[in-house]
């Protein structure tokens, strides 16, 4: 499974990166034929000084792809709820096949 985390509009620290990484190995115990995962972190500039962060998920399985997006007030948590839905999709697909 290849790994693939995109920041836009910053820099993403370590801890991130790791703390991504990290739930992202898990994903494999849902599924055994994942070949590629994308990650983009993003900023969301809105009109208040207030940005929200917004994770957006991709998943690539042979015949299927998987795509995942939420937003909040931290990384962590808006990374959390994506990653949650994303395994509710791929647990729904497996159980139809």
């Amino acid at each position: 499974m290849n790994v693939n985390i995109q920041t836009v509009h910053f820099d993403a620290d370590g801890k991130l990166v790791d703390y991504v990484n990290k739930k992202m190995t898990k994903l494999s115990t849902f599924h055994d034929r994942i070949i590629k995962v994308d990650v983009f972190l993003k900023l969301d500039n809105v009109v208040h000084t207030i940005k929200d962060k917004i994770a957006e998920i991709r998943v690539h399985v042979p015949r299927h792809h998987f795509f995942v997006k939420c937003s909040s007030k931290s990384f962590e948590e808006s990374f959390d709820s994506a990653f949650d839905s994303l395994v509710n999709q791929v647990k729904r697909k497996k159980i139809r096949h």
